[in-house]
């Protein structure tokens, strides 16, 4: 099975959702070999991050922080940087700011709100709606090229790429890389899906506080977790546009000079 073992949580006390891609199997890349460990990892928002009481970035030497929020989640929850890491902005929402995934807090805090725009199953298929124009919009097309060009560079790794919760954006992300580094389709699932403990625990009081005023439990689950059917979405929109992964880092994201360099520097 080329599902096990995925990336690994990391132990960290301010930064929600860490974990190292190290270690995921890439068949796709030859017998024996799979992502270099340490060099790439993900989480949710750096917001609430303290590099001198939590000190876990800085002893893993991040160089480059990529932050995949908008602009107002940029402005509300500013990132707190490890010393001496770089930021890089990758706005995957630009033209879309409105999305359901970069929303999870405020729908969070409004249950009427939720259920006016969420409600009646309507939750679901907005994310799978989301989880495509990830894939084929051009503001996203645009912000997942800078992801990938940004880890085929030399210099910066470990390389940690986020959004609020490190679960859609950051999932669809990762599913990418993985794909183009070599990894299967079980793997790559694994790894999506092998956030969900970790965001439920991040939003448990929210989730809470929203269900105690009326809230609809139903929506609170489809906003703080990943369903196969969101990830099934994107690469289903992949396929029918484009064939494959090789194909659509080709003519999508234009980034067929990085993939070289992508896999030198991150397969082991």
């Amino acid at each position: 099975m080329d599902s096990e073992p995925t990336g690994r949580a990391v132990e960290a006390a301010t930064v929600a959702n860490l974990r190292d891609l190290g270690g995921i199997p890439l068949p796709g890349a030859g017998e024996g070999r799979s992502v270099r460990p340490g060099a790439l990892l993900r989480s949710a928002d750096l917001a609430h991050h303290d590099p001198h009481t939590d000190p876990v970035l800085t002893e893993r030497g991040v160089q480059v922080v990529f932050d995949l929020r908008t602009t107002g989640e940029r402005e509300a929850a500013p990132d707190v940087l490890p010393p001496g890491a770089r930021p890089f902005v990758g706005d995957v929402l630009g033209t879309r700011p409105g999305a359901a995934p970069a929303r999870l807090a405020q729908y969070l805090e409004d249950p009427v709100l939720a259920e006016q725009e969420l409600g009646g199953g309507r939750a679901e298929r907005l994310f799978e709606d989301a989880y495509r124009r990830m894939v084929l919009s051009p503001g996203a097309r645009s912000a997942y090229a800078a992801l990938v060009q940004t880890a085929a560079d030399d210099g910066t790794h470990p390389l940690l790429f986020h959004c609020t919760a490190g679960k859609d954006r950051t999932g669809w992300g990762t599913a990418l890389l993985l794909l183009l580094l070599g990894a299967g389709q079980d793997a790559v699932r694994s790894e999506y899906l092998a956030v969900n403990d970790a965001v439920r625990a991040r939003y448990e009081p929210h989730v809470r506080r929203f269900v105690e005023r009326g809230g609809d439990p139903e929506i609170a689950a489809v906003l703080t977790e990943v369903r196969p059917a969101y990830l099934d979405a994107a690469l289903d929109a992949l396929t029918e546009r484009w064939g494959d992964t090789e194909r659509y880092a080709r003519e999508a994201l234009r980034v067929e000079a990085a993939l070289g360099r992508l896999r030198a520097e991150l397969t082991v």
